[in-house]
């Protein structure tokens, strides 16, 4: 049995792209210059290392990479065109961003942007993307094409119960039953999911007490605690679908979600957050559901406007997504209250 999600080659290509695309990550392009003496007990040549490394951290992974791939494609384009790449004008990015208008989408415009800006600030250069031409441009585009998001289904409670019954009885139906039940209830991201270790997850008599020690929105890592209570069906309870598979993967270190070699065994690799919503996606063709309407988001969408329709109110919601601002939990209560409340229907038709 082929594991469809077990390994990311091409991530970790491109990572290691990235991590030679010192420009974008902070550091002006410039390699370390070895210090003499010391400095709080340590060698202040090893500073200039420690302090690159910790630029690198500035931002996530995952940022690193889209903005190595937005600038590579950037310089290319500037390449083919005989212009500049860095610095850059402001005619130049104003036709790059032109042509990629036609193609693209005005959010995948605005990453390009914040690519190139952030490698002109890094070479302490001035960001041609300021410029009044650039600003006015991107303005016209956005009142153009709209900057509406094209955005995915969330999987809602009977989804979620097909779902469930088209899954495989065997080691993979039992891991991706634990996924996808756990990712709803504890309305996890992608990347907070396949992040989670054992050592993370405690089974109390009430549910499972899940520490997140880092998250999209805590970048410093001061975590939180998340609660999941037992389901009331206990084919849908999310803390005995993963009491199941930490007793069939023999959990009890290392990461909680991983990959299954050939053979249906378990293997090192924790899955990629990518991996998430190909799961999501399998199992909603299983069921009968079309994959492309939904992602790995919608099961955290699809718990905050489940929660929405059932009258959970918005501090019960966001203390478990972890949403700082209520603007997206706002927009989930209205998408589930869509048909409650609805004002046409005092309208007697």
């Amino acid at each position: 049995m082929a594991d469809p999600d077990c390994g990311d080659s091409e991530g970790a290509d491109v990572t290691q792209r990235a991590l030679q695309a010192p420009k974008i990550e902070g550091w002006a392009g410039r390699e370390p210059t070895p210090l003499a003496g010391k400095a709080g007990g340590g060698q202040v040549g090893d500073l200039p290392h420690l302090a690159y490394d910790y630029l690198r951290q500035a931002k996530s992974a995952n940022t690193r990479r889209a903005y190595a791939a937005d600038w590579r494609h950037f310089s290319d384009w500037c390449a083919e065109q005989g212009r500049a790449a860095l610095p850059a004008t402001p005619e130049t990015v104003a036709l790059y961003l032109t042509g990629l208008s036609q193609t693209h989408k005005v959010a995948s415009l605005t990453r390009r942007i914040s690519a190139i800006s952030q490698a002109h600030q890094a070479a302490n250069l001035e960001s041609p993307t300021q410029a009044t031409l650039v600003r006015a441009l991107m303005a016209g585009i956005r009142r153009s094409k709209g900057t509406a998001a094209e955005a995915k289904r969330p999987v809602l409670v009977p989804d979620l119960d097909r779902m469930l019954e088209a899954l495989p009885e065997n080691l993979l139906g039992v891991r991706d039953r634990a996924l996808l039940l756990v990712g709803f209830a504890g309305a996890f991201r992608r990347s907070e999911l396949v992040a989670l270790d054992w050592q993370d997850i405690e089974f109390a008599s009430e549910g499972l007490a899940i520490t997140l020690r880092r998250s999209k929105t805590d970048v410093e890592g001061q975590g939180r605690k998340i609660g999941i209570p037992y389901g009331k069906s206990a084919a849908r309870c999310p803390v005995r679908a993963l009491a199941a598979w930490r007793d069939r993967a023999g959990g009890e270190s290392g990461a909680v979600f991983r990959a299954l070699d050939r053979r249906g065994r378990i293997v090192g690799e924790r899955l990629s957050d990518k991996a998430v919503a190909r799961i999501v996606k399998r199992a909603i063709a299983a069921a009968g559901g079309n994959p492309s309407d939904y992602a790995g988001h919608s099961l955290r969408a699809g718990f905050a406007t489940a929660a929405a329709l059932g009258g959970a109110s918005e501090r019960s919601i966001t203390n478990q997504t972890g949403h700082r601002s209520l603007t997206m939990v706002r927009r989930y209560i209205r998408e589930g209250s869509l048909f409650q409340e609805n004002a046409v229907t005092n309208t007697g038709l």
